[in-house]
């Protein structure tokens, strides 16, 4: 499954998605706005307003959500 974690540099809620997907050892992919600032319009188009923005294959949400990254393993689990 792919996961790609749309961030800033100085976003704390972004910082913890970071962390909590590291700390299940999930793979993702890292888009920084801050040095790709064209995606911004992209997320902003698809109707998000708060970072981070993850994306998996199945679904996407903004904000740190501990319940979708707890959600992705058993995600992960099913596509192996």
């Amino acid at each position: 499954m792919r996961i790609t974690i749309y961030t800033r540099n100085d976003c704390v809620q972004c910082h913890a998605t970071k962390r909590a997907m590291e700390s299940r050892g999930f793979a993702f992919e890292l888009i920084n706005l801050d040095e790709q600032p064209e995606a911004i319009e992209d997320l902003r188009a698809q109707g998000f307003r708060q970072l981070p923005v993850v994306v998996t294959d199945h679904e996407s949400w903004s904000g740190f959500r501990p319940d979708m990254i707890n959600r992705l393993r058993n995600d992960i689990a099913a596509s192996a």
